[in-house]
């Protein structure tokens, strides 16, 4: 079969029957094409091991600005290859066995997490500014701001769940539907300082903007974008002291870590964060793994 008009079918297919989003599509499509040209493939004959073989060689030795590709990377490739080669199965299109197709093992993911000494500084930081503020719109973007650090924190919301909220949300309630990752609608919880942040935020605002967030000039607003976030939140961090790396994503291991830290089971926090595998979630046992280590050492019996 035409490798086109079979690509087209599954990225289809994907969309529709799977529901996959849009993103996720655009991703396959970039990553098969990219294996499509690389190794001349133009019939679904064509694949077969030794040109993935050799098309992951070609990949191991891409270079960026920061080196090497990742091995995450390389492996994204695989993953869009191997839903390829599952699809034609099902189809009933004779091509390579998906289960031909190993990913390459990873080393052990690090997270980063901050001290609650940071978590406080950072918090802190928009209420700081806003103190000495007299400009009304910029006392406006310390609100938004701070209720963007406060929604991530009670919510583990992801940057683009957050940005995609409107700002109908209902905060006589403590909790709040969000569609994610796959199209899959799950609930978060927010806390009384993440609602009242929000609420002294809106009651600011005096545009009549669908977005909860929003960014920009005054005469030019605009749902905030996940960049916006990420340069704001840069900014409170470095107002604040802390050196390391801060993102929304760093909040949301906060959020997850808090959690288990405080007594939540694993289980309920992969709910929580909407991952679609308790495998996503299990890299942060090493929270459980520390409480686990301190029992062991107050209980367990000691030889002499």
């Amino acid at each position: 079969m035409n490798i086109e008009d079979a690509k087209r079918q599954f990225l289809e297919y994907t969309e529709i029957e799977r529901g996959r989003a849009v993103k996720t599509i655009e991703n396959y499509d970039r990553y098969l094409s990219r294996y499509f040209a690389q190794m001349g493939i133009t019939q679904t004959a064509n694949i077969t091991e030794s040109n993935i073989r050799e098309f992951r060689l070609w990949l191991n030795r891409q270079k960026g600005t920061n080196g090497p590709m990742k091995r995450r990377t390389q492996n994204y490739y695989m993953i869009a290859l191997r839903a390829f080669l599952k699809f034609l199965r099902k189809r009933g299109i004779e091509s390579l066995s998906p289960e031909r197709i190993e990913l390459a093992k990873l080393p052990e993911r690090q997270i980063d997490l901050l001290t609650e000494s940071e978590l406080d500084r950072l918090f802190k930081t928009p209420d700081e500014v806003l103190a000495k503020e007299k400009d009304e719109q910029k006392r406006l973007t310390y609100l938004r701001d701070r209720a963007i650090l406060e929604l991530l924190f009670s919510t583990g919301l992801r940057i683009a769940e957050l940005c995609a909220l409107d700002s109908d949300l209902d905060l006589s309630r403590d909790e709040l539907s969000v569609r994610g990752k796959g199209d899959k609608v799950r609930v978060v919880f927010l806390s009384p300082a993440s609602k009242r942040a929000v609420s002294e935020y809106l009651k600011a605002r005096k545009d009549m903007e669908e977005a909860l967030f929003v960014d920009g000039r005054p005469k030019k607003l605009h749902r905030i974008s996940p960049r916006d976030v990420q340069r704001h939140i840069k900014k409170y961090a470095a107002l604040a002291g802390i050196t390391r790396k801060v993102t929304p994503h760093v909040l949301r291991h906060a959020f997850a870590t808090d959690l288990l830290a405080n007594g939540a089971d694993i289980r309920s926090v992969q709910q929580m964060l909407g991952h679609a595998s308790i495998n996503t979630t299990q890299i942060y046992t090493h929270v459980t793994d520390a409480r686990l280590r301190e029992i062991h050492q107050k209980y367990h019996s000691r030889r002499r």
